[in-house]
């Protein structure tokens, strides 16, 4: 246990990795730190909210965040990314096309769960869009670590997006991919039947031992996302192991 962390609200995983669950919607936001660069995933829901955890990630770590990572398109996961001035940006191949265009059905979506009018179009406005696109693995080294940014969907969503990061224990950070404190949740823009194969290669990129961080909820094992795969697959009628 890190009390320093602890203390602030964040749970630290590893060596190298932490993360907090943000009020509201449970959404997590993964900090990953290098001994040149940090890594943050998932910058949170507005430009308050994004703003509040950059000074707490910058707090703990002692230096800038210098890259973000979007496990996804969702407003709870992407809206806090303009308060990460001079980060460099990354996203599933697609993603940054999606979110030019659709600024309007993410403000309204974020409304329609319950953010206030005024810090939705804030965030909207000031949308960070990834500059970098991963269609299939990209390595980022943040100084003695390379983590992996991995175009593992579709599934949840059909940009997502998994952050491997290696340790005494690796840590993955799935996004919206795996949930624990609810049941996946699949929207109209979900691709329901290729989501088990998602989770597969989540799986076999992870390892047996790893650390899985859900989007929402407590941190998982593999044995828990193989479980919700089985879920998935009979929930929405895809065949095979």
């Amino acid at each position: 246990m890190d009390v320093r962390w602890e203390e602030a609200g964040w749970e630290r995983l590893t060596g190298r990795t932490g993360r907090r669950r943000l009020p509201v919607w449970d959404c997590t936001v993964g900090l990953v730190v290098g001994d040149a660069s940090v890594l943050l995933v998932d910058p949170g829901s507005c430009v308050r909210e994004g703003a509040a955890v950059r000074a707490e990630a910058e707090r703990l770590t002692g230096r800038r965040v210098t890259h973000l990572a979007f496990t996804h398109g969702h407003f709870d996961h992407v809206m806090g990314g303009a308060a990460f001035a001079g980060a460099e940006v990354f996203g599933a191949v697609g993603l940054d096309a999606l979110l030019s265009s659709g600024r309007e059905e993410l403000r309204a979506d974020a409304v329609r769960h319950g953010l206030a009018e005024a810090e939705a179009a804030e965030a909207a406005d000031l949308l960070a869009v990834p500059r970098h696109g991963v269609s299939g693995e990209w390595t980022l080294d943040l100084g003695e670590l390379q983590v992996l940014l991995a175009n593992v969907g579709p599934g949840h969503t059909a940009h997502d997006l998994a952050v491997f990061v290696p340790g005494e224990r690796e840590t993955v950070f799935c996004g919206d991919l795996v949930e624990e404190s609810g049941e996946p949740s699949a929207g109209p823009d979900a691709v329901p039947r290729q989501w088990p194969a998602a989770l597969d290669r989540l799986l076999a990129l992870g390892g047996e031992d790893a650390l899985y961080v859900p989007g929402h909820g407590a941190v998982v094992t593999a044995e828990f996302v193989r479980a919700q795969r089985a879920t998935l697959a009979a929930r929405f009628g895809v065949s095979g192991a």
